[in-house]
């Protein structure tokens, strides 16, 4: 036995025995009822592989869609593999687990599927920048496979990762599990753009679109980031017949090839005489007029603007506006077209050092000026974008925001506060969305076009299969409009990976594969994600499945914060604050990384990693070990009656009723940090530090002072409030609660019993008088310090409150007191303690000195 587990043990159960600490063995003191039924003396990481093999071989998690039981999805996020995790997966994912076992607990059938998402552009980048090819110049076969090796090298860490953290996905194999880039996933994604298609959701257009040099492809509008950057506003003199030149302030001296027409607004006195007028564009010489726009902002710059061809959304909005001839002045690979003249072929830096250096040339360069510019960037290559009008295939969105507002409105979001994240982005989509992008790794758009007419061609809708149009032929003909057999071209170009992503939530419960667990589990799908990734799939999920189904997506949205640096900085491998995961959680497990998860913020707040803090928690793993190592000395009893326990017993059963009470509306809320706080406060301070610690005199029983009922009764009421700690934190510490519960309750584990619930018998009028025994107990251990005394050692008389009698014996061997009394003592020689903010003193008597 452990020296932590002697320390239990009172010196009157050693007398029985006529022994000394000396005289402790572990192997041959004890008698067999009180020697630990859990054998290892600490509780350690590498355990937590043991148990992940059990879990694997009893195939604990698979889902039964035909169990009867309600079934609870969760559309899982899947995460996009580009090497190792970092610590903001690590902590999102396990909390989504918690919800999954949550529910588990609560008795549905949970589905929660693995998803891995492995199309689009960064895998695409990262094969062009580590492999040193070129997309457009190797052949599409070649790229796409070294895309696949790159994925599947990637996919065996995280799947790795994600057992190592015990999720509990429904199964780990490629049947129950889903990858975006499968021709099984791909297939659907088709088949509901067929499906929007026919309902005329679809359009081809050409418009100004963001297009990412980099990436080589359009991205939406909900792919764009903004950042601050210094910028220099430069102010030029634009000619003006029969007036002063018109001053005009521009950061875009390159796009003046572009330019389209001077705004000034109406109610600027300064102007009134140049409206209708042209003006003369420095260093290009052609004119464009000066119409009167509201959008002109008079304290800003010169309070005359330039509008071209395009500098902005802004730029866009005024072509459209006032029916202007757009210049195209950049070319997709990021050069100056023919438009710009003799800066043709200049990159748009290059060129912009050379116009500016032609308007100094020319005396049309008056001043420059340092100034801030918010510039949008493409969110996954982090580069500047620019606006160019490319033909591209649309997806209606603008007349469904009215309907997704109301669905947004009427869907529990989890926290509240988050919903307005997606209402932002619902009050800001004013155009549709181009869902056609020019790059290989991604699925493709099911369309070919008729050699004879050029119509726009799909298969029909009803086969669900997946569809190359770049590399075979047609499942089709004839063309229906023209009749013409004379072959078709199929269409190169793949769908913005987000036209996957979004139809996850119906891909995860069988959408056009298995009708009947779609038709039980539709209607019951919780969306769990961050809040960085609200306007992208979770608004894209909430249109695509409202325009497919006609329904809202979810029944619940869980929206998470993100794990910064402990100062509070992003986390990113250039800055250096950005450690790998694992090896913290092979340092001090998987269980604690869960528990520091969700004790650091609220659900959606930001949490501050720092591996000081980790330390921290994992000392309540020790704790919770020595608890149950503790507690496994006795025997677990046979169902005994509420009624037939001892008050004292009563009373530690009601306060584990009252701790989970507290726990349960947040836990409802899926957002376990108050409840892990209050968990941890329960076993910790109070259940540790004051039940073990006065119920263990009855436990052992030593001088036989207390019936062998009221020792069942202390035995029975420690193993249930154990059963109460382990079930309420299983779903955030599942290795360390699965395996106490094994060794102590049941072979078969925890993960399958009911989360506690208020027992409506498991009540006390001693609850209200639990802080004061607490502070009594305080005090006891406050005056044996102060008076050079053990812990351990025995006073032989103490008064304390009178509220406190129900607890008498179990304070007596607790505290070693020979005699014990209520209320202020007659006679002499006590020792007042006053407990801190009561009225309350307790009266001690201090043990005789011994002679020297």
């Amino acid at each position: 036995m452990s020296i932590t587990l002697l320390g239990a043990i009172t010196c009157a159960w050693l007398k029985r025995y006529k022994l000394t600490l000396a005289d402790i063995k572990e192997t041959d003191v004890l008698p067999t009822k009180f020697k630990p039924k859990i054998t290892s003396k600490r509780w350690k990481p590498e355990a937590e592989e043991e148990i992940l093999k059990i879990w694997f071989d009893e195939d604990l998690y698979a889902f039964d869609p035909n169990s009867g039981k309600e079934i609870f999805t969760i559309d899982t996020p899947p995460p996009y593999l580009s090497g190792p995790m970092h610590v903001g997966q690590v902590v999102h994912y396990t909390q989504i687990d918690e919800i999954a076992r949550y529910r588990r607990m609560q008795g549905l059938e949970v589905n929660f599927p693995l998803g891995i998402d492995r199309n689009g552009l960064p895998v695409e980048v990262r094969v062009e920048r580590d492999l040193g090819l070129n997309m457009h110049t190797t052949p599409r076969e070649i790229f796409i496979q070294k895309c696949r090796e790159l994925l599947d090298e990637d996919e065996k860490i995280a799947v790795a990762g994600f057992k190592r953290l015990g999720l509990g996905f429904n199964t780990y194999d490629d049947e129950g599990s889903y990858r975006t880039d499968s021709p099984k996933y791909r297939a659907v994604t088709q088949a509901t753009f067929i499906d929007i298609w026919n309902k005329g959701l679809v359009y081809n257009g050409v418009r100004p679109n963001n297009w990412c040099f980099e990436c080589g492809t359009t991205i939406a509008d909900a792919e764009v980031e903004y950042s601050e950057r210094p910028t220099t506003l430069h102010y030029l003199y634009f000619q003006v017949e029969g007036q002063d030149p018109i001053e005009i302030a521009t950061t875009r001296p390159e796009l003046l090839c572009a330019c389209g027409a001077i705004f000034i607004h109406p109610d600027d006195k300064r102007y009134r005489s140049y409206v209708g007028k042209k003006a003369k564009v420095p260093v290009f010489g052609h004119e464009v007029q000066i119409i009167e726009s509201p959008t002109a902002q008079m304290d800003v710059g010169t309070g005359a603007l330039m509008v071209c061809s395009y500098g902005d959304q802004a730029d866009i909005m005024a072509f459209r506006d006032y029916a202007l001839k757009p210049i195209a002045a950049i070319s997709p690979d990021g050069t100056m077209t023919e438009a710009a003249g003799e800066y043709a072929g200049l990159t748009v830096s290059e060129a912009r050092m050379r116009v500016i250096e032609a308007l100094v040339k020319g005396k049309f360069l008056f001043k420059q000026e340092e100034s801030i510019q918010r510039v949008p960037l493409c969110w996954r290559s982090r580069t500047p974008i620019e606006f160019i009008a490319m033909e591209e295939y649309y997806v209606k969105q603008v007349e469904f925001i009215d309907d997704l507002m109301k669905i947004t409105n009427e869907t529990p979001f989890f926290p509240s506060f988050h919903r307005q994240i997606l209402i932002d982005w619902l009050n800001r989509v004013s155009v549709d969305w181009p869902v056609s992008r020019r790059r290989y790794y991604g699925t493709e758009l099911p369309i070919w076009y008729c050699n004879a007419c050029g119509e726009a061609v799909l298969p029909e809708s009803g086969e669900i299969r997946y569809y190359q149009p770049w590399k075979e032929d047609p499942p089709f003909k004839k063309c229906p409009k023209c009749s013409a057999e004379k072959g078709f071209r199929g269409e190169e170009r793949t769908f913005d990976t987000w036209m996957d992503s979004s139809i996850s939530g119906l891909q995860a419960i069988g959408y056009l594969r298995d009708d009947n667990l779609f038709k039980k589990a539709f209607g019951n799908v919780l969306r769990p994600q961050g809040k960085d990734i609200v306007r992208t799939w979770l608004y894209y999920s909430l249109l695509r499945i409202y325009q497919l189904t006609g329904k809202p997506a979810f029944k619940e949205i869980w929206v998470s914060g993100f794990v910064v640096d402990e100062n509070g900085e992003a986390m990113s491998k250039s800055k250096g604050n950005s450690p790998p995961p694992m090896p913290f959680v092979e340092k001090y497990g998987a269980d604690a990384i869960r528990f520091f998860g969700v004790l650091e913020a609220g659900l959606g707040s930001d949490i501050r990693f720092s591996e000081d803090r980790l330390a921290g928690v994992s000392k309540f793993m020790t704790k919770l070990w020595n608890i149950a190592r503790f507690i496994s000395m006795f025997p677990v009893p046979e169902k005994m009656r509420f009624a037939d326990l001892t008050p004292v017993d009563q009373w530690v059963l009601a306060e584990a009723n009252k701790t989970v009470e507290r726990i349960l509306p947040d836990c409802d809320l899926l957002d376990f940090h108050k409840p892990a706080i209050e968990i941890r406060r329960f076993a910790w301070n109070f259940f540790a530090d004051h039940v073990l610690e006065m119920l263990k005199g009855r436990c052992f029983n030593g001088e036989g002072t207390f019936t062998e009922k009221e020792q069942e009764s202390a035995w029975f009421a420690l193993h249930e409030t154990l059963k109460v700690i382990l079930k309420a934190l299983a779903p955030i510490t599942p290795f360390i609660t699965d395996r106490v519960y094994r060794e102590l309750y049941d072979p078969k584990g925890i993960h399958r019993k009911a989360y506690p619930s208020p027992q409506e018998e498991w009540t006390s009028e001693m609850t209200e008088h639990t802080g004061l025994l607490m502070q009594t107990n305080a005090a006891f251990w406050k005056f044996k310090r102060e008076s050079g005394l053990s812990l351990r050692q025995g006073v032989p008389e103490a008064h304390v409150s009178d509220k406190l009698k129900l607890w008498a014996r179990d304070l007596q061997a607790m505290h070693g007191i020979d005699t014990i009394g209520f209320g202020k003592p007659s006679g002499d020689g006590f020792v007042d303690v006053i407990i801190p903010e009561t009225n309350e003193v307790i009266f001690v008597k201090p043990p005789p000195t011994e002679p020297e």
